[in-house]
């Protein structure tokens, strides 16, 4: 069941990723001894973060990268785009028509 994201919370969010990566490590067959050793996380942070989610961002980031999901995190956020009422919006470029040769030469 999807919880919608107005009723979300940063634990609820933080398990949650913390069972995605679990779920992921496990499609990937790799053991928590192994993740652990390729990302650089320790063993301890690893078992703690499946557990209850708690970890350090770059660790995260680090088991990230190394279950193929590191891409991901670089669009979570986004600036936001503001509007100044005293610009005019730009405007498209209009295509204008090539003069034919016949009229060049006269």
């Amino acid at each position: 069941m999807s919880i919608h994201p107005v009723l979300q919370t940063a634990s609820g969010t933080q398990r949650k990723l913390a069972s995605s990566a679990k779920a992921r490590r496990l499609e990937l067959n790799i053991t928590q001894a192994e993740l652990a050793e390729r990302s650089g996380v320790s063993l301890g942070s690893l078992r703690r973060f499946e557990s209850t989610g708690e970890i350090s961002l770059r660790s995260l980031l680090e088991l990230a990268l190394v279950l193929g999901e590191l891409k991901e995190f670089s669009t979570l956020i986004h600036p936001l785009q503001t509007v100044s009422l005293f610009e005019e919006a730009p405007r498209p470029c209009q295509r204008s028509r090539k003069k034919s040769q016949s009229k060049e030469q006269e």
